[in-house]
């Protein structure tokens, strides 16, 4: 079966998912009766999880990076450069995953990384090698594509609607509340 095929047989077992009942539509803000296979935590993740499997590791792997290093490789090629800390918040990572991935990426010869400033904490920049930039320029449009393939299952009002429900929670959930947190749920107080 070719990828094609597969990947119409998946939207056809997706549409016949989207005709079920949805459990938000009459959804109190108590969350009554609202299970945790339902939870947006819990399908963000198990989507996320076979997107990348699916998605992002096959070319990630066929380029010799694991996932973490393709992501955060391609967020420094993208820019030329990057201050860690900028990076990290880019990310979405933990610290010290983007740490320690940051230093295989540099051992590897695809990133350098530079220590900017006189004081004793320097600011640490990462910038994208030769060499990093040449695996980017060959993996992009391998990744681009695979991405379009999956965006392509949903019709242009689900891309739409998709995109927009993914921007407002996100845009949400960053958004600081009155004692400095990130947001949620309270923020709306």
């Amino acid at each position: 079966m070719s990828r094609s095929d597969e990947l119409k047989n998946s939207a056809g077992a997706a549409n016949g998912a989207a005709r079920e009942i949805c459990p938000w539509t009459g959804l109190e803000p108590s969350g009554e009766g609202l299970t945790v296979d339902n939870f947006l935590t819990t399908m963000f993740s198990t989507v996320g999880n076979a997107l990348r499997r699916t998605i992002t590791q096959p070319y990630a792997e066929q380029f010799g990076v694991s996932v973490s290093e393709w992501r955060l490789l391609s967020l420094v090629a993208h820019a030329g450069e990057l201050p860690f800390a900028e990076l990290v918040i880019q990310s979405t990572s933990d610290k010290a995953l983007v740490s320690r991935t940051v230093r295989q990426l540099e051992q590897r010869g695809l990133l350098q990384i530079r220590a900017e400033g006189s004081t004793p904490r320097k600011k640490l920049i990462c910038a994208v090698t030769e060499a990093g930039a040449a695996l980017h320029a060959q993996a992009i449009p391998i990744a681009r594509q695979r991405q379009a393939e999956m965006i392509c299952l949903l019709s242009p009002q689900e891309r739409e609607g998709l995109y927009l429900a993914l921007k407002k929670l996100g845009q949400h959930c960053l958004a600081p509340t009155a004692d400095g947190r990130d947001g949620g749920p309270s923020s709306y107080i």
